[in-house]
């Protein structure tokens, strides 16, 4: 036995506590780091919107512009993703269509699908955030997982109720029916919490006049020559008389004389611009794809530096028991019979959050970090998506009743016409736990990004360019063409589903041939042969002239012996990874070294 001596003893406790107070002062420092790395994503993110406006937004305009192309139903879902994904914002798309709509210009039944298609191209902006966690393969697989849950809700949603709204107008007869219903009166918008705490800040790096946007797809060609830069904040329409020679006068002032004096009436149907806009590029000469270039880069940069610090910081302060107590509060339910009410309450928190802060793209890209870590899981995330998306339309209907009378009724129906989506696709997918497909749907892209990183890039140019592209441009050629190239794609579609589903459920009851799909080339069921393709092309380090040297080692993680887990701690590896759980090793492409000095130690994307 050992014997401490009193004085020891008190010596011991006396560097514990000064330990646990120097811990306990670290972290305390931790938490106003956190708030500025916060503080520091959410304005990258303002300014990456700019930037995108900047560099998309009169291209933007000219697409709104034709009004024959947007009354058809496709079209205008595929010019609502791609619009909003140009400009980065749904709000500026859904100004513009309420613009549209009050001039009389188009009709609120062929807004709706716009509408549906800015609800799909905002959830970009949570994938983009997703591919900053790129780095570390278990937490990319949950944060890509998600970020695509709110894309995978919506597109499921708009294959089920733009067929509905196209074949009954419910949703445009419901908006219709409830802006009769009540007096209508302009009144001020909500005041938005997070524009005042940014605004100060942003508008400091960039100012944007919108209305461009909007004259544009209005058909006002003279705001083609326009720039988006805004250059003059404030101007004055009120009469300034002075004394000054007749030689003086010019063509915009009123000259006349009044016995010996010439007096200057300065035009009041014109306002006069009074004083500048003070950002960096209000005198910087630059075109608008420049300006946008430059803030496109800036904002990448500061997004991607602040979401890996901002990771890394709660990393250190989500660890061990705190991860186990964050953990289980929010992702708890409650005790039986009453479990089924903890989605709706965090329904009910993802809206007033979003309501608060007046962004839904803020509030679901900020949570995709703390999927990706662990804290939320993607049960939970999803129902809290589901209440950002309510909470975004609430604060659309406040923003509808401060515009003007002349466009009050139509700013109503717009923004009662998201309202509908949403609810309709909530009780579409959420009420009974087994339709809640986007959670499964989420889940098997996070397993796909998992095992090929670089498959995160090719879905966001997939389904937010590449795929609304095409079905515009089909859609331009007529119903006959829809119809020709849909329906085949519809039906074989179709056919894959139903037979994976009973390769997995009942492969008895398929063919001897069906029960797999090998009997087709590897690139028609695998992406084996294109991930060896961007391997190749991508992943080596090394030159391929380096690859006969003998001094390089080939090093393939195929070698290494992976135990087998159970289905259900897999589950929970994938919900809570901020226990000390360990590492999930997948098969990788092999990597190149130097004997004695590494030179590649990270895997591709």
């Amino acid at each position: 036995m050992y014997f401490v001596s009193p004085a020891a003893s008190t010596k011991i406790s006396e560097g514990r506590h000064k330990e646990m107070s120097s811990s306990l002062f670290i972290s305390l420092l931790r938490v106003p780091l956190l708030l500025l790395l916060l503080y520091g994503f959410v304005c990258s993110l303002d300014v990456l919107s700019s930037a995108f406006q900047l560099a998309g937004g009169k291209v933007a305009g000219d697409i709104f512009k034709d009004n024959a192309i947007l009354s058809n139903p496709v079209a205008g879902l595929m010019v609502g993703i791609l619009v909003t994904v140009l400009v980065q914002s749904s709000s500026t798309s859904t100004s513009i269509v309420v613009s549209l709509v009050s001039s009389g210009l188009l009709e609120v039944k062929s807004a709706v699908p716009i509408i549906m298609g800015s609800n799909i191209g905002t959830s970009v902006t949570n994938t983009i955030v997703a591919l900053m966690q790129a780095g570390e393969r278990n937490e990319f697989k949950r944060a890509f997982a998600g970020a695509t849950i709110h894309d995978c809700f919506n597109w499921l949603s708009v294959l089920v109720l733009l067929p509905l709204e196209v074949a009954s107008g419910l949703m445009s007869f419901l908006a219709r029916v409830t802006v009769s219903g009540f007096q209508l009166h302009s009144g001020d918008e909500a005041p938005e919490l997070l524009k005042t705490l940014t605004e100060p800040f942003t508008k400091l790096i960039i100012q944007l006049d919108k209305s461009v946007i909007t004259g544009i797809a209005l058909g006002d060609e003279s705001m083609r020559n326009h720039s988006l830069v805004k250059v003059w904040c404030k101007s004055s329409s009120s009469v300034n008389v002075t004394a000054a020679a007749a030689q003086n006068c010019s063509a915009e002032l009123h000259c006349g004389k009044d016995s010996n004096l010439t007096w200057i009436i300065q035009n009041i149907s014109k306002p006069i611009n009074a004083e500048k806009c003070r950002h960096l590029f209000v005198d910087s000469g630059l075109s608008d794809l420049a300006v946008g270039l430059v803030l496109l880069a800036g904002s990448l940069m500061v997004l991607c530096s602040c979401l890996l610090l901002l990771v890394k910081v709660l990393n250190s302060l989500l660890k061990g028991q705190v991860a186990k107590v964050v953990e289980g509060v929010i992702n708890t339910d409650f005790p039986y019979p009453l479990g089924w009410l903890s989605g709706y309450l965090a329904m009910l928190m993802g809206a007033g959050m979003t309501f608060i802060i007046q962004s839904s793209s803020v509030f679901t890209s900020a949570m995709t970090p703390l999927i990706g870590i662990g804290v939320i899981s993607l049960n939970r995330a999803y129902p809290l998506t589901l209440g950002s998306n309510i909470g975004t339309t609430t604060t659309a209907i406040l923003a509808a009743l401060a515009s003007p009378r002349e466009k009050l009724p139509a700013a109503c129906q717009i923004a009662l016409c998201h309202f509908y989506f949403n609810i309709f696709g909530i009780l579409l997918w959420y009420p009974v736990p087994f339709t809640r497909l986007p959670i499964r749907m989420a889940t098997a892209l996070g397993e796909r990004t998992a095992k090929y990183r670089w498959f995160a890039v090719l879905y966001l140019l997939v389904c937010f360019l590449l795929l609304p592209c095409l079905v515009f441009g089909i859609s331009l050629a007529g119903w006959q063409a829809m119809v020709g190239v849909g329906a085949p794609f519809a039906a074989l579609t179709a056919f894959v589903l139903l037979v994976n589903l009973l390769q997995s459920r009942s492969p008895t009851h398929l063919p001897k041939t069906l029960r797999s799909w090998d009997f087709l080339p590897q690139w028609m069921h695998s992406l084996k042969p294109l991930d060896k393709l961007i391997t190749k092309t991508t992943a080596l380090c090394c030159s391929p002239a380096r690859l006969n040297d003998p001094d390089v080692v080939v090093v393939s993680p195929d070698t290494i012996n992976i135990k087998p887990e159970s289905k259900k701690q897999a589950e929970q590896w994938y919900d809570n990874p901020a226990l000390s759980l360990p590492e999930e090793i997948s098969s990788e492409p092999r990597v190149f070294r130097l004997r004695g000095l590494e030179r590649c130690n990270s895997t591709p994307l």
